[in-house]
């Protein structure tokens, strides 16, 4: 009999459906009973040897809380026996009701999950399993209504000392890409490591998720350059790391974020389910994404009420050469202007999703600006060179590093918050970064886009559970320093006369630790708190403060 072999997940929920994600261990029947008696059950589908099921659960009610069981062929499998975890539960809106009811949207980007060795935990506690806890041992705290997870939730090129030693049981480490991830069976045994850690199945289970990818989903410094990728092509083993990267990303990442009604239409959704084993389609997928990344969208858009949400991807949808470089390809940068100025639906706040930040410290952002006129051959072939090796060492590939499209973006977030039907805010939300900070722009009088009426804010919370090296921290306090700022500021006057003309400052942080904030949506009020995991105390309150 099929058993449990990851998940349940919860994914996308609204006022009356809901999907929840599961791996069997065999092909089965799952099904997903709500004790409200809501239901639904899908068929696994197969890939590499894996069976997977997205299981619709329709039949909801607005504005309830409802318990849920898995079962597997007609076996529960789901809560577990003896479960120390209160009951999985599904929360749906109410968008009509009375009243403005709070909407919370916790976020953070890259967990590195191994394990504690000998109950020594190198990277401090982990945020997600901080919260977990918490939430655990007080069901009637305040519980996100939304987890999004900007990037790194697997570290391919950075395994822990356990899966080093599960892979080495595998094949031999000596040959490339030795402790790294090589093929999709290695890929999933990244994602049992994350997911099946208790608590954190448990949280994933009961809150439901967005997520995107970042560098190390894949490899670090993923996309940096079109010389990088030439370089990466070369090596015998990157394509089956990425295509396997990218079927493994479709599979437990992606399929998740998708609406009921985008499942319905997805042609590769359809063929997986509908053949005994869709390895092939997928791998055909991934191909195409690889020789035609602007073939495949992984960004897409949810709303919450008049809470909007766009996710960008940062890493696929990039355009590496010369002149034409660029963060996103144009059909993708369509996409997310139409999907921002979209007025058929008002809404209170836009919150976009990008796992590397638009505001970065000035040093940074004008070293990474200087750094792309280099790489881009304005002081000649030599010094292109130069910058490309440098653009490598010192990972010089956030916005600023595609100063087209960071004026882009800037012009889009002024638009998007200008007008009378403007949002109440514009939120950044990012990672990467591996610190936590709150970053405002100021707008030119005569910035060509208008001065949003919105308050436009870049909120970035990283990382939920990784080690900050003490360079790090000392890199991004300078970074942040006058002295700096004013040393970048000679440096990019260096540069032709270029740029969208806007400041900013930092209004919060530096912060260091594993972290996580969130955004408390009521109306068109909003409030950000930082928390912090606590070896001693917990989730502890870093920062509490009103955005409006």
């Amino acid at each position: 009999m099929a058993g449990l072999r990851l998940g349940p997940l919860l994914r996308y929920v609204d006022e009356d459906t809901a999907t929840v994600w599961v791996e069997t261990a065999r092909p089965a029947l799952a099904e997903v009973r709500c004790a409200d008696g809501a239901a639904g059950s899908a068929r696994t589908f197969q890939v590499e040897g894996h069976h997977y099921a997205l299981i619709p659960v329709t039949g909801l009610t607005p504005g309830t809380e409802t318990a849920y069981e898995v079962s597997v062929d007609g076996r529960r499998v789901w809560p577990e026996p003896d479960s120390p975890f209160p009951a999985s539960t599904i929360r749906t809106p109410d968008h009509g009701a009375p009243g403005p009811a709070p909407f919370r949207v916790t976020f953070g980007s890259c967990r590195w999950a191994a394990p504690p060795a000998g109950g020594h935990d190198p990277a401090g506690p982990d945020a997600l399993d901080t919260l977990a806890a918490h939430l655990a041992a007080d069901p009637g705290a305040d519980r996100p209504d939304v987890l999004v997870l900007l990037g790194d939730q697997v570290y391919a090129d950075e395994t822990s000392p356990a899966t080093r030693a599960w892979l080495a049981r595998r094949r031999e480490l000596s040959d490339p890409p030795g402790a790294q991830v090589a093929d999709y069976e290695e890929y999933t045994h990244l994602y049992y490591e994350s997911w099946r850690d208790p608590e954190v199945r448990w949280l994933l289970s009961t809150v439901p998720s967005c997520m995107i990818f970042d560098d190390h989903d894949l490899i670090d410094d993923w996309n940096t350059s079109a010389a990088w990728l030439a370089d990466m092509r070369a090596t015998p083993w990157w394509r089956e790391r990425l295509l396997s990267g990218l079927m493994s990303y479709w599979v437990y990442q992606h399929l998740g974020n998708l609406t009921p009604a985008e499942l319905a239409a997805d042609p590769l959704y359809e063929e997986a389910r509908a053949t005994p084993d869709g390895t092939d389609a997928l791998r055909a997928f991934a191909a195409r994404a690889d020789a035609d990344p602007a073939h495949v969208r992984w960004s897409y858009r949810r709303d919450f009420g008049r809470t909007r949400l766009l996710m960008v991807d940062t890493r696929a949808a990039r355009v590496l050469d010369e002149p034409e470089r660029a963060m996103l390809d144009p059909d993708e940068a369509r996409w997310l202007r139409d999907q921002a100025l979209d007025t058929a639906r008002d809404c209170d706040h836009l919150l976009i999703g990008t796992s590397l930040p638009w505001l970065l410290p000035h040093l940074i952002h004008d070293v990474e600006r200087w750094n792309a006129a280099q790489c881009a051959g304005e002081r000649g072939p030599r010094r292109a060179r130069f910058g490309e090796s440098l653009r490598r060492r010192a990972d010089l590939e956030h916005w600023a590093a595609f100063p087209d499209s960071f004026d882009a973006l800037t012009e889009l977030i002024a638009e998007a918050g200008s007008g009378p039907a403007a949002p109440a805010t514009v939120c950044v939300l990012s990672g990467d970064v591996h610190h936590a900070y709150v970053a405002e722009p100021r707008w030119p009088e005569d910035f060509p886009a208008g001065v949003p009426s919105s308050r436009v804010v870049q909120l970035t919370c990283s990382p939920v559970h990784n080690s900050i090296p003490a360079t790090i921290r000392l890199g991004f306090r300078l970074g942040w320093s006058r002295p700096a700022r004013a040393f970048g500021e000679r440096l990019a006057r260096r540069l032709r006369p270029s740029g969208s003309g806007i400041d900013w400052r930092r209004t919060g942080g530096p912060w260091f630790g594993n972290q996580l904030m969130t955004l408390t949506l009521r109306a068109r009020a909003a409030e950000l708190t930082l928390d912090q995991a606590d070896p001693r105390r917990g989730l502890t309150r870093v920062t509490k403060r009103n955005l409006n």
